[in-house]
C-alpha cells in the first residue's frame, strides 16, 4: 500500500528548519541566515534546493535578500493595539489621537501623512453603515501612518456631509487632538458624544498600489478593519476604513461582559 504521507521535496524541509529557527530565535530579526555553502553543507544538498527553500521563505515574508550581502531575517517592528471603551476615553481627555497615543506608549514615534481631503460618492459598503443611500456625498480624509519612519496603516475616515461640512473635518488640513476632538468638542459645531464602535475585521492579501504605499513584502497579508464610531443615540458619526500589514500589529480587544440579572 502506498505511503499517504510522503515525504515532502528537500528543499521544504530546508525551509521547514529555517522557519523553526526564526519563530524560536534561534536566528533573530536582522540575523544574517547561513550562507548557500554552509546551508548545502548542513542539508547535504545542492545550491540549487538551498535557493528554492530561501525563495520559499522570502515568498512568505519571512527573510529578505540584499545584493551581495546574503538574506536576512525580516526586521518585523510590532504595535500592540488595546481596543478598549476606557483607553479610547483616556486618550480622548489627552487631547493626543488615538493610534499616535498607542504607539508612543510604547516608546515608539508616530507620525501621520494626511494624503487627500475630498467630497466624493459613498461606496456602498461605507454608506450602508452610515445609514445613507450609496452614491451620496460623502468627506473622505485620507491618512497614511507610520512608526519610527516604516509606514504601518492606511486610514481612510468617512462622514457625512451634514456632520463634517463647516468644520475642521472638511478641511485639507491637519485636526489638532484627531477628528474625535471636533466630533466631542463641547463648544464645537457637532457635539456628538462618541459611545460605541462596531469593527469588521478581513484578512486578505494587498493590492500592487497597497504594497506599495504600506512596503508590503511578498507573502505578507493585510487586515482590513471596517470601524463605525457611533453616538449616544445610536447614529453613525464616522466609518473609519483601515489597511495594517499582519506582520507589523498585535490586536488585543477587552470585551466587558455584563453580570447577570
Amino acid at each position: 500500500m502506498p505511503d499517504s504521507h510522503p515525504n515532502p521535496p528537500r528543499f521544504r524541509e530546508i525551509a521547514d528548519a529555517l522557519r523553526r529557527e526564526i519563530h524560536s530565535g534561534v536566528l533573530a530579526s536582522g540575523d544574517r541566515i547561513p550562507s548557500e555553502y554552509q546551508l548545502v553543507t548542513r542539508f547535504s544538498t545542492t545550491r540549487s534546493t538551498v535557493r528554492k527553500a530561501v525563495a520559499l521563505l522570502r515568498a512568505e515574508g519571512l527573510v529578505v535578500s540584499h545584493q551581495g550581502k546574503g538574506a536576512f531575517v525580516r526586521t518585523r517592528p510590532r504595535v500592540r493595539l488595546l481596543s478598549a471603551g476606557s483607553r479610547h476615553r483616556q486618550h480622548r481627555d489627552s487631547g493626543a489621537p488615538n493610534y499616535n497615543a498607542e504607539v508612543e506608549a510604547q516608546g515608539r514615534h508616530a507620525a501621520q501623512q494626511l494624503r487627500e481631503v475630498a467630497e466624493v460618492a459613498a461606496p456602498d459598503e461605507i454608506a450602508a453603515r452610515l445609514e445613507i443611500a450609496p452614491g451620496t456625498p460623502v468627506i473622505v480624509r485620507r491618512r497614511r501612518f507610520t512608526v519610527d519612519d516604516e509606514p504601518m496603516q492606511l486610514a481612510d475616515g468617512y462622514y457625512t456631509t451634514a456632520i463634517a461640512l463647516g468644520t475642521p473635518i472638511a478641511e485639507p488640513r491637519r485636526v489638532k487632538g484627531g477628528v474625535h476632538a471636533v466630533l466631542e468638542d463641547p463648544q464645537g459645531p457637532i457635539r456628538r458624544r462618541v459611545a460605541r464602535f462596531v469593527e469588521d475585521l478581513d484578512i486578505r492579501m494587498p493590492t500592487p498600489a497597497e504594497s506599495e504605499l504600506l512596503a508590503v513584502p511578498p507573502g505578507v497579508p493585510v487586515a482590513r478593519i471596517l470601524r463605525t464610531a457611533y453616538d449616544t443615540d445610536g447614529a453613525a458619526l464616522e466609518v473609519l476604513d483601515s489597511l495594517v500589514p499582519c506582520d507589523r500589529h498585535i490586536f488585543r480587544y477587552v470585551i466587558d461582559v455584563p453580570a447577570c440579572s
